[in-house]
Order: C-alpha cells, then sequence, then structure tokens
C-alpha cells in the first residue's frame, strides 16, 4: 500500500519513473542534483520497452528484424514479416518496481495480420497499472484509496514501397487515470486523454555478402496532443520521440548469425526550464536548439541503445545489450540481457537489466518476458507493386 498526498501523488505520478532523480514542477526526489536538467513529459508509460527481446539489447530496436512487436519500434518494419507468416500475436509481462512493491506492472498485447505480400496491418494495447495508493490530503485528511492505471491502444498499418523499403504509421489513443476524479481545495484533478501518431521508414538489403545484411530505422512516436490532468489552461507534453538506427546481421553458417544493432533518442520536447504554453510544433522544431547549454546539451539529451542478438538454427537466441542517458539528463546507465527461443509456432523471450552506475532503477532484479504464436500464411506468388 502506497500513501501519497494529493500535490505530491499528481507530481510524482505524472513523471518519468525510469530513475529516481527525476524531477518535475520542481519538486525534487531522493538523489536528485540541483544540477540535473532532466526532460520531463506526461505520460512516461508510453517509453517503456515493452517486450523482452529489445529489452535484452538494451532497448535497440528501430532497424533489427521485423516481428509481431514491431510496431512499437518502427511501424515500417511490420511489412518485413517473414512471408510465410500470415499472423501472429504476443503478450509481454514487466513488473515495475518490483524490488520494493508488488502490485505494479507494464502489460503489452500486439498482434498482426498480413494482407498479402506488401501490406501489413497490427494492433496493440500498452497498459500499466501503478497499484493500489492510499491518499492523503494536504492536511493529511483520509481521502480514500484509488488505483491509477494508463493505457494506449494502436492501430498500425505498414507497406513495401520497394523490394527493400518500407513506410509505416500509426494511430494510438491514451488514457491516464492518476488519481480518478478527485476535487479537494485547490487541486482538481481528472483523467487525462489523447491522441497521437507514429511514422516509420526501414530499409534493408544484403550487404557486402549475399547472407549478411544492413538495416536502417527512422521513427517518430507519440506525436500528438498534449495532456491535461484539470483544465484547457493546464497541459503536458507526451513524449514525442525521434529514434534513429542501424542494425547488421552476419550469416555465420546455416545455423549461426549475429546481429549488432544501435539506436538513437531524442525525446522531440522543451528541454528545462520548459513552458507548457509553447504550441506544440513550436515545442517539437523547437527541441532541437532550445537547450540552455547550447549545442552541447543538445548531444547530451540523446539517449543510446547498442545491441547484440545471436541466434542458433532459428532456435535460440542469446542477448546483450548497453543503453546510456547523459548524468545530467536522466543518468540512466545500465547492460541488459536475454534469451530466447522458437519452436514452430511457438515463441518466447526473457530480458534482466543490471544498473551500471549505483544508481536505482524500476527494473533492476526484475524479469522480463514475452510469448508468442505466429501461424504460417497463404501460399504462392503475389503480385508486388515492384514488379514491372
Amino acid at each position: 500500500m502506497k500513501r501519497l498526498s494529493i500535490p505530491i501523488a499528481i507530481t510524482l505520478l505524472s513523471i518519468p519513473f525510469f530513475t529516481m532523480a527525476q524531477v518535475s514542477s520542481g519538486a525534487t526526489l531522493i538523489g536528485q542534483d540541483s544540477t540535473n536538467r532532466v526532460i520531463t513529459t506526461a505520460v512516461p508509460f508510453l517509453t517503456i520497452t515493452p517486450d523482452a527481446r529489445a529489452a535484452g539489447m538494451g532497448d535497440a530496436g528501430v532497424a533489427t528484424s521485423a516481428d509481431v512487436n514491431s510496431a512499437y519500434w518502427n511501424s515500417a518494419k511490420l511489412a518485413f514479416i517473414d512471408n510465410g507468416l500470415g499472423y501472429g500475436v504476443s503478450g509481454s509481462y514487466t513488473p515495475w518496481l518490483g524490488k520494493i512493491i508488488n502490485d505494479m506492472y507494464v502489460f503489452y498485447l500486439s498482434g498482426f495480420y498480413k494482407i498479402g505480400r506488401e501490406q501489413t496491418v497490427a494492433a496493440s494495447m500498452k497498459y500499466f497499472d501503478l497499484g493500489e495508493i492510499q491518499f492523503k490530503g494536504v492536511s493529511n485528511e483520509d481521502l480514500g484509496r484509488f488505483n491509477p492505471r494508463e493505457f494506449a491502444f494502436d492501430v498500425t498499418y505498414s507497406r513495401l514501397l520497394t523490394e527493400q523499403l518500407s513506410i509505416g504509421g500509426a494511430l494510438r489513443y491514451i488514457h491516464s487515470n492518476l488519481t480518478g476524479a478527485l476535487t479537494t481545495g485547490n487541486i482538481d484533478a481528472r483523467p487525462g486523454n489523447s491522441v497521437a501518431v507514429d511514422l516509420g521508414i526501414y530499409y534493408t538489403k544484403p550487404f557486402l555478402a549475399n547472407n549478411n545484411t544492413l538495416s536502417l530505422g527512422a521513427a517518430i512516436t507519440n506525436l500528438g496532443a498534449k495532456i491535461s490532468y484539470s483544465d484547457a489552461n493546464n497541459r503536458d507534453f507526451i513524449p514525442t520521440n525521434l529514434r534513429l538506427g542501424g542494425a547488421y546481421t552476419l550469416e555465420l553458417d546455416p545455423k549461426n548469425k549475429l546481429t549488432f544493432a544501435l539506436d538513437f533518442n531524442k525525446l522531440l520536447v522543451p528541454s528545462p526550464p520548459k513552458n507548457n504554453s509553447t504550441p506544440l510544433l513550436s515545442g517539437i522544431f523547437g527541441s532541437f536548439t532550445d537547450a540552455q547549454g547550447g549545442f552541447k546539451e543538445e548531444v547530451r539529451e540523446v539517449m543510446t541503445s547498442l545491441g547484440v542478438e545471436y541466434w542458433y538454427d532459428k532456435t535460440f537466441a542469446g542477448r546483450l545489450g548497453y543503453f546510456n542517458e547523459a548524468k545530467d539528463k536522466g543518468n540512466r546507465k545500465y547492460l541488459t540481457a536475454g534469451v530466447g527461443f522458437r519452436y514452430q509456432t511457438f515463441g518466447v523471450d526473457v530480458a534482466y537489466l543490471v544498473p551500471t552506475n549505483k544508481r536505482e532503477n524500476a527494473l533492476a532484479e526484475t524479469i522480463r518476458f514475452t510469448i508468442m504464436l505466429n501461424f504460417a500464411g497463404k501460399s504462392g506468388k503475389e503480385d508486388s507493386v515492384t514488379d514491372n
């Protein structure tokens, strides 16, 4: 059971949960350095890695090979799902703050369906349960219990443009209910709602040798309206994000394959001290030049994910990864590891995270897993837009 006062609850439940050193609305948390310039947004659960495959690779995924969870990373990848597959489903579970709390978790459900060779559609839902909280008023009066919850529902479309190039897009509905419909003193809290879109592009082709592959990807995610928990005059940016990356796969022999992946991420929201009255598009485009520390600080706002994946006979996988974020921008630094198994229609992935900077992490010492089922589609060659 967690006990929070209303002002503290509204502040803490609406900031990123990735470290114990993040700050919002002028509140300083345990371990927070006054020099930190962490970018904060509403609904940060949208940026939590949902699937164990990418989680085992340091949260890299914009250009890795396509699978049932590709819509989260890059909607364009879906068009490159194995042509032998017709549809598939996947469920992922991530404990949150598992070392100290047993009722917080992220659940991700996704599925895809191939419309012929060139087109793929998908749908997914991300659900974040923050557990039951005992709310207290500013005078320590009991305001009752509530279970904060957030979720996002997506629909995605992806299409091949050529044999090597695809594009994709997604439409997302976001709902965030952190305090219910509470009104006490000067606090008037209510659920927040927003809509957003994702846009992605993906390119892959043989490179250096016919059995090796170079893939490049770019995606803008959560491009959408600000969200409000009170009235139209108080609206917060959602985590609009730009992700760029590449992956290189070496086929060592017919049974052994090795992939190296590298992603770069930048939040397209105003740098601190932010101004939530900034118009949406001005905030997005201005996010490349608005840091008080100039270009050097803008560079520090870029997060890096590095991952390695090894497959044996398309059956067993081993994964390692590393995630790095600048000290004054959140200070998330951690190693990840994971394993995977595939047999016929069934697949399972498991991931584990270890912080490397002696800072607490909400995912430290917890097991994350994904279970998936993929089913064969109709056979036979179909006409393509690439045909003459």
